[in-house]
């Protein structure tokens, strides 16, 4: 696991009861593609608090902002495509930035062997 909070910890039921929702929610979710617990060799679902936070996210869109599960959906799928478009743009910034200083450097060279000759 990459971070801490990203370590599988809590069986099903923990997880419903710290996020407030029933263990057949959490099983929905799962199969619909909001959520990927971890599964252990004996298929037993961890969830992690990255995970928990999802869900409370979930929860929080669907009781206090009054948006459906289909809403729910195409809101978490929006996020994801806009993090990963965030990430695209700085990798190409720091690959303009790369280019850059490379065409400065060419440049300086091209000066210096001009004024040299």
């Amino acid at each position: 696991m990459n971070s801490a909070g990203s370590e599988p910890r809590y069986v099903i039921s923990i997880a419903a009861r710290i996020v407030g929702i029933e263990m057949h929610t959490l099983r929905y979710y799962e199969r619909i593609g909001l959520v990927q617990p971890y599964r252990s060799k004996g298929k037993i679902r961890y969830y992690s608090e990255i995970d928990i936070e999802r869900l409370r996210h979930i929860k929080t869109l669907m009781c206090d902002l009054g948006i459906n599960l289909a809403g729910v959906e195409v809101v978490i799928r929006m996020a994801e495509r806009m993090t990963e478009m965030q990430r695209r743009i700085q990798e190409m910034e720091f690959e303009i930035e790369q280019l850059r200083q490379a065409e400065t450097g060419i440049k300086r060279k091209l000066k210096k062997g001009v004024s040299n000759g």
